[in-house]
């Protein structure tokens, strides 16, 4: 069988144990290693490949066997460059980057001459090949990749595919391996979408399918943002959680973002503030969130913040409650009702304004 991840993700379970499958060949996207570990429990004995190609180049340039899937974080390697063709790894100035390091994916070898017609693209994609012999060319693939410390190839998502998060760049790809690598999450996607709020940027919005339940409870969402949290920084964490039955597939069986929903920021079942103090925050953060009612139960993150719209929150609260409140404390009491316990009985009063001050002999 020869297939697109996401495509299969949808099958393995329909077809474990009512067909024998000699040799899977994994192809178009980047292969889970938590997908790899489920193939393997359902279809024991399968031989499976994951293959890296493209039209400009023979049907596969690099292809590896997988192993055993002791780590479920992370895509499966790309493994090593077949017979007459070479893979390079380049940063700024064709220069290669050292192991490890991601950088820009160039193959040579077999591929072709160019675009019919298109005399642009082929300029900007096929180039002379430095490290090759006399005359050859190189293909520019789009995609970013890494050498292992086996030598193998990884795929590191495409380069054109990276969003821009509160000035961070981040790779969708690796949200979705840390997402995977949770036992109760077999499949997920990670789009950036523009907040409610002006001002407020791109948020990442990750959407994923649960396994079947195999033993242990299903993740909540608050399970999966900690998750997620104790393995990415703080800025690659996800503002929001959408469940889905499954992940929308576009004809040639890849993902289909487009088609991923909008999420629904509802935070918990509501219960009405009841302090002075919970009001006040309670209306701070539908402010700051862009959301009509926020509840006592309610948590910030759950409702669509990150670290930038809690600074704003923070700067809120100093001029509306006369509070200071460490940018920490969200994230460790994120509910109006946590949060305003917890500065009704500790948070240091408001900082003094900055005046002017005048020594003599100085300003005159």
């Amino acid at each position: 069988i020869s297939t697109v991840p996401s495509a299969f993700a949808e099958l393995v379970d329909e077809i474990a144990g009512r067909t024998d499958v000699e040799t899977l060949v994994f192809a178009g996207e980047a292969l889970p290693t938590s997908l790899v570990a489920k193939v393997r429990r359902a279809l024991p004995g399968t031989r499976i490949v994951n293959a890296y190609g493209q039209s400009e180049s023979f049907y596969a340039t690099t292809c590896a066997v997988t192993g055993e899937a002791g780590n479920t974080a992370g895509s499966a390697p790309v493994g090593t460059p077949l017979g007459n063709m070479r893979a390079y790894v380049l940063g700024p100035g064709l220069t290669p980057v050292p192991p490890g390091a991601v950088g820009d994916l160039y193959v040579g070898g077999n591929v072709g001459r160019g675009y019919f017609g298109r005399t642009a693209p082929t300029a900007e994609r096929f180039l002379a090949d430095p490290f090759g012999p006399a005359g050859a060319r190189m293909y520019r693939t789009g995609d970013l990749a890494r050498w292992n410390g086996a030598g193998q190839l990884e795929y590191a998502g495409r380069g054109d595919a990276q969003v821009k998060v509160r000035g961070f760049r981040i790779e969708p790809a690796e949200v979705e391996a840390a997402l995977t690598a949770h036992p109760g999450v077999a499949q997920a996607a990670v789009v950036a979408r523009d907040g409610r709020t002006d001002g407020a940027g791109k948020l990442l919005v990750a959407y994923v399918v649960l396994a079947a339940a195999d033993g242990h409870d299903a993740p909540d969402t608050k399970e999966l943002h900690t998750f997620v949290s104790e393995r990415l920084p703080e800025f690659m964490v996800p503002s929001a959680f959408v469940v889905l039955d499954r992940l929308p597939l576009a004809p040639n069986g890849k993902l289909d973002r487009a088609a991923l929903p909008e999420p629904e920021f509802t935070g918990a079942a509501y219960r009405a503030p009841s302090t002075a103090r919970e009001k006040g925050l309670a209306a701070l953060f539908a402010e700051v969130l862009g959301v009509d009612r926020v509840g006592a139960d309610d948590g910030f993150f759950e409702l669509g913040g990150h670290s930038l719209l809690a600074t704003r929150l923070i700067g809120r609260a100093r001029a509306e409650l006369g509070v200071e409140i460490p940018i920490r404390k969200i994230f460790d009491l994120p509910t109006v009702a946590a949060l305003a316990a917890w500065t009704e009985e500790l948070a240091a009063p408001r900082r003094p304004g900055l005046r002017k001050m005048f020594v003599e002999g100085v300003n005159q």
